[in-house]
């Protein structure tokens, strides 16, 4: 099977100046482009302590002996790669599209991101996993590296299809066993989900460092519809008919205050969340995440 392309040309070429970072240092050991708060022998120098029986020679610092006649080691930050998850929702609600571009879901537009994802952990030679949630369960495919293990990412990807609503805590329990502290996870869906943004708040107090990208239709954003409109909730089917101009104003302030009320709680629990809307470019949640050419996060939103 041919591996799915999801990332479009000029969005590839923007990558090239991401860099994925974590605020919390990861003490994995192994090659790769982020400084882990793990001693050992390094590029960077972290600090010195007393010898200990075992240490090698060729970390003691003999001019600091010759000064001191004590022996002391140097010790240095190691490089150790960074493990990131794309955390993907794929229940029924992101399968919602705008009727303008009814090919380019919320779920398209999420399993594009997490190829980015997948695209810049590969390129910096971090491990990197998939979870994706459904009403059918999880699809989980394990962290790796290398362009191999990309590609297993993507095929999975293709496969995942939005059904169902978020499960109870049961099923998602294997989430905790991959998302390890430390680890990083790109928590991408519309928000929806109250059992889910519970999920990231205790993966947050148990020092993983969430991350979270909610996707919107232009509709949703914008409220474009003109004269009765009939709206239907994709996950329970509950259905609701209404002057689309009258009822504007209304949903716009309500929907705009559980935004803020999502925004701030997620804040709270340290979690980072931007907003992505369908007709903005791929790439704009990853650059608003992450800083660019550095190490650390952007500040701000």
């Amino acid at each position: 099977m041919a591996t799915p392309d999801l990332i479009p040309p000029e969005v590839r070429a923007r990558l090239k100046d991401l860099r994925l970072a974590s605020r919390r240092a990861s003490t994995a050991q192994g090659i790769g482009q982020h400084l882990s708060r793990a001693r050992g022998a390094g590029m960077e120098f972290a600090q010195y302590r007393a010898y200990e029986q075992g240490d090698e020679p060729r970390q003691i610092d003999w001019k600091l002996y010759a000064r001191s006649d004590k022996f002391f080691v140097r010790e240095s930050e190691r490089d150790s790669p960074l493990t990131a998850w794309a955390l993907l929702d794929a229940t029924a609600s992101m399968a919602q599209a705008d009727a303008l571009r009814p090919a380019w879901s919320r779920l398209q537009a999420a399993k594009a991101q997490a190829a980015c994802l997948f695209e810049l952990a590969c390129r910096q030679g971090d491990r990197f996993g998939l979870i994706a949630v459904n009403g059918d369960g999880l699809t989980v495919v394990a962290a790796g590296q290398g362009n191999r293990h990309r590609d297993r990412c993507l095929l999975a990807l293709a496969q995942v299809e939005a059904k169902g609503v978020w499960p109870d805590e049961t099923v998602c329990r294997p989430i905790w066993e991959r998302i390890r502290a430390g680890e990083l996870a790109l928590w991408l869906s519309d928000g929806f989900d109250e059992t889910a943004v519970q999920l990231l708040e205790r993966l947050a107090a148990a020092r993983r460092e969430v991350l979270g990208v909610q996707l919107l239709t232009c509709e949703e954003r914008d409220f474009p519809f003109r004269g009765g409109h009939r709206f239907v909730d994709a996950e329970d089917g509950h259905e609701l008919l209404t002057d689309a101009p009258a009822s504007r104003a209304e949903y716009l302030a309500r929907f705009g205050a559980a935004r803020r009320a999502l925004a701030a709680r997620l804040a709270a629990a340290g979690i980072r969340h931007v907003e992505y809307v369908l007709d903005q470019p791929l790439d704009a949640p990853l650059r608003r995440l992450f800083a660019q050419g550095k190490a650390r996060f952007a500040e701000g939103a």
